[in-house]
């Protein structure tokens, strides 16, 4: 495999290979290299405290504190490493490129698949909350009927996945690759779902069409209208005619162009300068709580010690693993690829004409309003926008999130009863 340090995994799976197979894959990291992390989490130089005390200008010193006190000391990775290898973790050369990749396969015998995207600062670690209610529902709530097979995969250059050589893996090309990873596993009828670039992979296969996709699901849908994207490009105050939820949305996406795109203008010009993350934890830690605001605030809130559907340990799985994995800057690099073929915002309309359903959360850095989304998915099938959640949603609010997979994706199982895997 070639998305890690050499020394870091012990792998039978690890050499890239270029045939169809699948291979089953394995977390060990060397106690060698968490003590290498601490170590540096310790020694780390810390700058001056921010001149403001709101996070005007960053990420807060006191977050990024409790955050390595805590990192340092306390953590243990061999949690998350023992929740990794609990399920079924696969290896599979598709186009040159290794991609890893969870599969767990529901016991119920209509279940139906669906592969499952994350985006960045996430990771397939994301996920992991809903693989049990998805795949087991009569345990979590739920009826034998509500069952999925799920597909988690690793996008290139982040997590276990193989890191790029060469330009090219852009999102159509992911999302070729997704559609060949499900036909290998044996699916013929499938469904997609995503948020961040797992909404832009997702919605890119519903404009592909592969054989067998029945319809997606987006959690950050790209709903904005091309009269209010004309407007916000020039400058213009929101129209009068807009409703609270639209009022609300353009207020998001005001801020959002204006102030929160700090980090993605990096990664799309100049994703190699940012070496600092691959050797300073704590560099790489606040580039990634630095996301967007709301997220942000909610981790903040969780290291003072606060009760949020996010807990430090999760928190820090994801960043641990990124950089046990040295993937900030492999990761970074899909933004440079987005940013070579220009075509729109990354919330503008695409014209998806497959079944479309829109979960919503009021804390994403963008809430579609369902008259934004009625136009953008002329066959959109289910709406709902859930009382609580942000950005990372399957994992801040898995049971909204299962909620919304249960009910939005149930009129399209009859079609999928053949599709499935034995």
């Amino acid at each position: 495999m070639t998305g890690v340090r050499p020394e870091t995994l012990t792998d039978v799976a690890r050499q890239t290979s270029s045939g169809p197979e699948i291979r089953p894959f394995h977390v060990s990291i060397p106690e060698a290299e968490l003590a290498d992390l601490r170590r540096r989490v310790k020694a780390t130089k810390w700058p001056e405290n921010e001149t403001v005390n709101d996070a005007t200008q960053g990420v807060q010193s006191a977050t990024m504190k409790k955050l390595a006190q805590y990192w340092g000391t306390d953590y243990d990775w061999r949690k998350a490493e023992a929740k990794i290898n609990a399920v079924p973790n696969f290896i599979t050369n598709i186009d040159g490129l290794d991609i890893h990749f969870i599969h767990v396969k529901s016991k119920e015998k209509n279940a139906l698949p669906m592969i499952i995207t994350h985006g960045w600062p996430g990771s397939f670690i994301e996920q992991m909350k809903v693989i049990a209610p998805l795949t087991n529902p009569v345990a979590y709530g739920g009826k034998a009927e509500d069952a999925f097979d799920v597909v988690i995969p690793s996008l290139p250059g982040h997590g276990f996945s193989g890191k790029t050589t060469t330009p090219g893996w852009d999102v159509p090309r992911i999302a070729r690759a997704w559609a060949t990873l499900m036909n290998r596993l044996g699916y013929t009828k499938f469904v997609a779902q995503g948020g961040d670039w797992g909404n832009a992979v997702t919605e890119v296969m519903g404009l592909q069409t592969p054989p067998g996709l029945l319809g997606i699901s987006t959690n950050m849908a790209a709903t904005v209208p091309a009269e209010i994207v004309k407007a916000m490009a020039a400058g213009s105050p929101p129209p009068a005619t807009l409703s609270p939820d639209e009022r609300n949305a353009w207020d998001q996406l005001d801020f959002f162009y204006k102030k929160g795109l700090a980090y993605a203008s990096e990664m799309g010009l100049r994703p190699q300068t940012l070496y600092a993350l691959a050797d300073s934890p704590v560099g790489l830690a606040a580039w990634m709580l630095d996301h967007d605001i709301r997220s942000y605030e909610l981790i903040r809130r969780v290291f003072d010690g606060q009760s949020e559907g996010l807990t430090r340990d999760d928190i820090l799985d994801n960043v641990t693993m990124y950089w046990l994995t040295n993937t900030a800057v492999s990761s970074a690099r899909l933004y440079w690829e987005a940013a070579q073929k220009p075509g729109g915002g990354f919330f503008d309309g695409r014209g998806v004409q497959l079944p479309v359903i829109v979960t919503v959360f009021p804390d994403e850095i963008y809430a579609a309003p369902k008259t934004w989304a009625e136009r953008a998915y002329p066959k959109m099938i289910y709406y709902n926008k859930f009382p609580k959640g942000g950005h990372f949603a399957a994992w801040e609010q898995p049971g909204y999130f299962v909620t919304g997979m249960r009910d939005g994706f149930r009129s399209l199982r009859s079609s999928a009863v053949a599709g499935r895997a034995d």
